[in-house]
């Protein structure tokens, strides 16, 4: 059999459209190898959020060849979309294929063979209508399912709309569909991915909620996790829902980007602190123990050190679970960098984006310990995993609490109400005497 190996780099959507892509080749009977080991056929489902992301791209290309110089090496996704004659030129890259064509990939490639010269195939954005199903799951607990693609907003920092385009949506039939298949395959979570979700069937005069409503009703899915939703358009009848469904999680993650209202200003979000505020103590007055998450950038232009200040005691104040801190990257044809001086003038200095980071990040780690500490004693249900490292395994409560145990073959992939233990030096809830309890 030929082989494929598959690399990602990026969100939970991409994650998605890679299981998808994945699902063309075995159908054409190639066998799946772990990246890194030698292929026939590589492919790199890209990200380029940030300026990481594009080196990233490279390294991973560069460790392809490495495990087999002969190999075709396919690179798609956003980086792919974005700057394909960029990728072309990087040596050993042999075919890209844009936002459209992904998901075809034996239409546009004839023959999987190393090439003289590159072939590219990249449609322009705003002709991508098709929205492109996919979901996928890396082991049998948890699957990543596509609602969404697309974004319609014009944040000053962001690339996304150019890669991806405007925000199409999944038929709620068709994700209904998808979802009773994931559960007829053993697993017992989904987490619905995209780029706006919270835009989702709106241009068929649709919304979120309704498809929230009918996913609540599969049969066999215990957990469902919305993987972001901006805050703006996580409605009071959202939050309700959640609060009294059958399996969506008490979990929410809001994208905050700056706790400055200057600054929120200028990246053309669409809320201010009292709004986001707003929010969390919604969903904690109907969900006291909720998980929030929060998305944050440091060194935005126009963030000078006043401003990183008072996002610093924002979010210092803010009643959060955990931080995702990113630092801002100067992405080309965005806003931000093409009206650079009516963002501020400058671009801040890299060393103090980094310290700016680090100090969020510090803040995470204590909201993320208080978190856990509040419910030390408490009895939470937990999802464990089917995989077992180091004679041990891993799962999650329905709030987000990563847990810890033993590793045991029959609690594996099922559903166990625990009492919680101490937080570990790796940030997980230890589980003292797990077979007390019953499994579900």
């Amino acid at each position: 059999m030929p082989s494929v190996s598959f690399h990602t780099l990026g969100c939970k959507l991409n994650f998605a459209e890679t299981g998808t892509i994945a699902g063309q080749f075995k159908a054409h009977e190639y066998e799946i190898v772990p990246f890194g080991a030698a292929a026939d056929v590589v492919v790199l489902n890209t990200c380029t959020v940030t300026e990481q992301a594009d080196r990233k791209c490279r390294q991973a290309i560069r460790k392809a060849l490495r495990a087999n110089e002969e190999a075709c090496v396919i690179v798609t996704g956003c980086f792919a979309q974005l700057r394909p004659e960029q990728i072309a030129n990087i040596p050993g890259v042999d075919v890209v294929l844009g936002a459209n064509e992904k998901f075809d990939v034996f239409r546009y490639v004839d023959a999987f063979t190393k090439k003289e010269k590159t072939q590219v195939d990249v449609s322009c954005i705003d002709d991508v209508t098709e929205f492109g199903a996919a979901f996928s799951a890396s082991e049998r607990t948890r699957a990543f399912l596509k609602v969404q693609d697309g974004c319609d907003y014009t944040c000053s920092f962001c690339t996304i709309p150019k890669a991806r385009g405007k925000s199409r949506s999944a038929l709620v039939s068709d994700l209904t569909r998808q979802a009773e298949e994931i559960a007829s395959r053993g697993y017992r979570e989904i987490v619905l991915s995209g780029v706006n979700i919270g835009l989702f069937g709106q241009e068929r005069g649709g919304n979120l909620l309704g498809l929230l409503q009918e996913l609540d009703g599969v049969s066999g899915i215990d957990r469902f996790r919305i993987s972001s939703c901006e805050p703006n358009l996580l409605t009071d009848q959202i939050i309700d829902f959640v609060g009294e469904s059958r399996a969506f999680m008490p979990h929410f993650h809001l994208p905050l980007q700056s706790g400055d209202d200057f600054v929120l200003g200028k990246m053309r979000r669409r809320y201010r602190t009292s709004d986001y505020l707003g929010r969390i103590e919604r969903v904690l007055s109907v969900m006291p123990d909720a998980a929030i998450g929060v998305d944050v950038i440091v060194g935005f232009p126009a963030e000078g050190n006043a401003q990183f200040e008072q996002t610093y005691s924002f979010i210092e104040s803010l009643p959060i679970s955990y931080l995702h801190v990113f630092t801002y990257s100067e992405r080309p044809e965005t806003i931000a960098v093409d009206q650079l001086e009516l963002m501020g003038g400058s671009f801040v200095d890299k060393g103090v984006r980094s310290e700016r980071n680090r100090r969020l990040r510090v803040v995470s780690e204590k909201k993320k310990g208080a978190f856990y500490s509040r419910f030390y004693g408490h009895h939470r249900p937990v999802l464990w995993e089917s995989l077992e490292s180091h004679n041990k395994m891993s799962g999650f409560t329905d709030n987000h609490i990563l847990v810890n145990a033993e590793y045991d073959e029959v609690r594996s992939g099922t559903i166990q109400t625990v009492q919680l233990g101490r937080m570990n030096s790796k940030g997980q809830v230890e589980i003292p005497e797990m077979e007390s309890f019953p499994i579900i």
